[in-house]
């Protein structure tokens, strides 16, 4: 396992060389970015002082038109900086964290793969990923990567607007133990709402498979548990696995959903950030900012080891 000692060293003898081209590179891009935005920023003040008074509706379709235009040319003119670090300083990372692993900046997990997971009921209208990651680490096979999901809807002018169903971490892997049927461990929003009640409203749940009642108080004071098979549901989730889950919450601090289908394991980990997207306006040249690339990295890649993925059950090679 890779300390934060053997990334320092890493840093200070690999890629210091990198971060040192990619500043320049990124001093560069900044330049360009204010000699383009500022005088497009001042054509648009223009614009809006000359149709302020021609109503709140020509003013609001200017804005949002300013905005769309600016972020469209920002993204334009930064392309190439970002492209250049991830195939640059996160490939590395991911190389170092483990040779096994391979990095893509422009793949994702498939959205069949996505809904095959159970964990979420709407199929998703508008979906994009990015920063991909796929290897065996020992013996387990697993994949992950960023992912937006969202729905579509549209007003009563039928106007569109769009609608988060996830955005953050998706990660698969083939699970240590054979089973056919699908088990959900999803958080218990019921239970913290509703506290007493919350059990009768999860049973209620049409949408899910039956709700499956575990002998463990702490995990189910975090999560509620449906399955197609309650022996097979409790055979999933043993007692040590339950306390390596609860133990994975904590750690991770971010809000987590797992199934379990077809012996493979999925987890979904809500983010509020882009991950692995390289600054611009400050700085590359800070081991505080390789180590946060490092850290969620590693956070999913130790999901093999925080939940024993390893240790091969049985029939399970």
């Amino acid at each position: 396992m890779k300390t934060i000692e053997d990334l320092q060293k890493f840093y200070n003898e690999e890629l210091i060389k990198d971060l040192e081209v990619l500043e320049t590179k990124r001093k560069k891009t900044l330049s360009t970015v204010f000699a383009v935005l500022l005088p497009l920023l001042a054509v648009i003040a223009v614009v809006m002082l000359f149709f302020s008074d021609k109503g709140s509706n020509a003013l609001i379709f200017i804005v949002v038109i300013a905005i769309a235009v600016i972020f469209l040319i920002f993204s334009l003119l930064t392309r190439g900086y970002v492209s250049t670090f991830k195939d640059t300083v996160i490939h590395k990372i991911v190389e170092f964290i483990d040779p096994n692993l391979s990095y893509n900046k422009s793949n994702y997990v498939t959205s069949s793969e996505f809904m095959n997971s159970g964990i979420f009921l709407r199929e998703p209208d508008r979906y994009k990923g990015e920063d991909y990651v796929r290897g065996i680490l020992d013996k387990t096979n697993i994949e992950f990567s960023e992912i937006n999901a969202e729905y579509e809807t549209r007003d009563n002018k039928g106007r569109k607007s769009y609608h988060t169903i996830f955005k953050g971490l998706f990660f698969i892997a083939d699970f240590n133990k054979d089973f056919k049927g699908r088990t959900l461990v999803l958080p218990d929003t019921a239970e913290k709402l509703f506290k007493g009640l919350g059990k009768m409203l999860q049973s209620w749940n049409i949408s899910r498979p039956e709700l499956i009642k575990l002998e463990d108080p702490e995990f189910e004071k975090h999560f509620a548990v449906y399955g197609t098979d309650q022996i097979e549901a409790r055979y999933i989730l043993s007692t040590s696995l339950m306390k390596r889950i609860c133990d994975f919450r904590e750690k991770s601090r971010k809000k987590l959903a797992l199934s379990f289908v077809n012996s493979r394991l999925y987890i979904a980990l809500t983010t509020n950030k882009n991950m692995l997207e390289p600054r611009l306006f400050r700085t590359l040249l800070n081991f505080k900012l390789v180590q946060e690339y490092f850290e969620d990295l590693k956070l999913a890649v130790d999901i093999v080891e925080d939940l024993n993925l390893n240790r091969r059950i049985w029939s399970k090679q």
